[in-house]
């Protein structure tokens, strides 16, 4: 899963890589300091659209690329910032719905994925390797 953000006016986006298990420690802490949410609460609420919680590690990429940045300098508008799937989780996906839905759910599921997956990132080109399911532990 990667974090987006594409400000009105950039010609192309910026692109994190959002593997929760790959956050350090004094990030994780400092996330929690910040949203007042465990560690694990946090990656749900990320996932399901926390204005706080995105913009939390929004500021975790950002200050590791510019130290000196500061929490309250962290604004965005909601349409510049999104967590988008990679190919190769929607394909992961894919495989599961195949596993679990049958029928109008199963066709209905798989032509949204299938959709999806035309304009989604390819990890494969970012050398990311095997994907994992987008699920918060």
């Amino acid at each position: 899963m990667y974090l987006v953000l594409q400000r009105e006016g950039d010609a192309e986006p910026t692109r994190w890589l959002y593997d929760y298990k790959k956050l350090m420690s004094v990030e994780r802490e400092d996330i929690e300091r910040r949203t007042g949410r465990n560690f694990s609460q946090f990656t749900q609420d990320v996932q399901q659209g926390n204005s706080l919680c995105r913009r939390a590690l929004l500021f975790t990429y950002l200050r590791r690329d510019h130290p000196k940045t500061k929490f309250e300098d962290i604004d965005f508008g909601w349409d510049e910032l999104k967590l988008e799937y990679s190919k190769q989780e929607y394909t992961a996906m894919r495989e599961a719905v195949l596993e679990a839905m049958h029928g109008d759910e199963l066709a209905a599921a798989l032509a949204a994925i299938d959709r999806d997956i035309e304009t989604a990132f390819d990890d494969a080109e970012a050398g990311e390797g095997k994907a994992r399911l987008p699920i918060a532990e």
